[in-house]
Formats: C-alpha cells, sequence, structure tokens
C-alpha cells in the first residue's frame, strides 16, 4: 500500500485542517447563539476536535519522516 498523501504536502494539509477546526469552532458558537447550521453545536465541537487532532498528526509525522 503506497502513500496517499507526500510528505512535502503534509504541512500545508495541516494548515488546512487547522483552519476547518476554527471555523468549527466558529460555527460550534453560531449554534449555541441558536442558529443550527447542518449541525448541533456539540457536534460542531466535536468536527473541530478531530481536525485539530488530525492536523497535529499530520504536521508530526512530516516533521519525523523528514
Amino acid at each position: 500500500m503506497g502513500m496517499l498523501i507526500r510528505d512535502k504536502d503534509k504541512p500545508m494539509i495541516s494548515k488546512f485542517l487547522m483552519y476547518g477546526s476554527v471555523g468549527a469552532a466558529g460555527l460550534a458558537g453560531i449554534g449555541a447563539l441558536g442558529y443550527d447550521l447542518y449541525l448541533a453545536s456539540t457536534q460542531w465541537v466535536v468536527v473541530g476536535i478531530l481536525f485539530g487532532m488530525w492536523a497535529v498528526y499530520l504536521l508530526l509525522e512530516a516533521e519525523f519522516r523528514s
């Protein structure tokens, strides 16, 4: 099984995932005010946590492999 993501692309993807994590936190804040968009606030928090975890994982993997 080959690599799906090149090592040099991992920091860029990690940055986009972190932006997605911040965006999910913003949507959770909007949902807490009563305007749920597609998901409930707690679900947006979970999405933000998962995006953040994947971002840190990709960044660390790219650093240790280089």
